[in-house]
């Protein structure tokens, strides 16, 4: 098994504690690797996706003034039907978006909210 270093801000080391917690695990390096898998079976649900594709795209991200977010959504403006922002606590926004697109059009876009490195919390529920 190899081993790895990583940096994780203080949230981070937070919610590890807590997931090894919650699932009774022995160490962190356990709770690291249930994240792993988790994040492994989020790929492979989107990978499985075909032909078109309709749901609602959930995200809470950090910094309200931060546009990113308004950019992935205004290159994607034709496959977002109608979209929810408000604002929660510590600056952070939830935005809820209709989606009806091609099933690789929605990996794309959720690459690129996923590839920013700013969304805190991404879903595509399938409707």
């Amino acid at each position: 098994m190899a081993i790895i270093s990583i940096s994780l801000n203080d949230e981070n080391v937070k919610f590890l504690d807590k997931i090894q917690d919650t699932y009774g695990l022995k160490g962190r390096s356990e709770a690291v690797r249930s994240a792993i898998n988790s994040a492994i079976t989020e790929m492979q649900d989107m990978d499985s996706l075909e032909g078109n594709v309709e749901g609602v795209l959930i995200t809470v991200r950090s910094d309200h003034a931060d546009p990113w977010m308004s950019l992935i959504q205004a290159k994607h403006v034709g496959t977002i039907k109608t979209q929810l922002h408000s604002h929660l606590k510590n600056r952070k926004c939830l935005e809820v978006m209709i989606i009806s697109c091609s099933a690789e059009e929605l990996r794309t876009i959720i690459h690129e909210i996923h590839g920013s490195g700013k969304a805190d919390y991404v879903r595509f529920v399938s409707g």
